[in-house]
């Protein structure tokens, strides 16, 4: 089920993650923002949510990916 994950590039899921978790730089990087707004309570309108999941959705692709590839290593052993 998850095998197109772990057969897409390290590399790329590292940069594209990267970027999306600080794009854009200026003023504020949204992620920052949107999970501000989060914990403030403010999150409500449909364009943050998507927003916040657009730019954490790569993030939690590459944590899964090294506990995915950190799991199939210690099953080698």
């Amino acid at each position: 089920m998850m095998g197109w994950l772990d057969r897409f590039p390290l590399v790329w899921l590292v940069v594209i993650a990267l970027y999306l978790a600080v794009a854009p730089i200026v003023p504020e990087p949204h992620l920052v923002e949107k999970l501000r707004m989060l914990s403030q309570g403010t999150l409500v309108k449909p364009i943050d949510i998507f927003d916040l999941l657009l730019h954490s959705a790569p993030l939690v692709l590459l944590a899964v990916r090294l506990w995915r590839d950190a799991q199939r290593r210690r099953a080698k052993r």
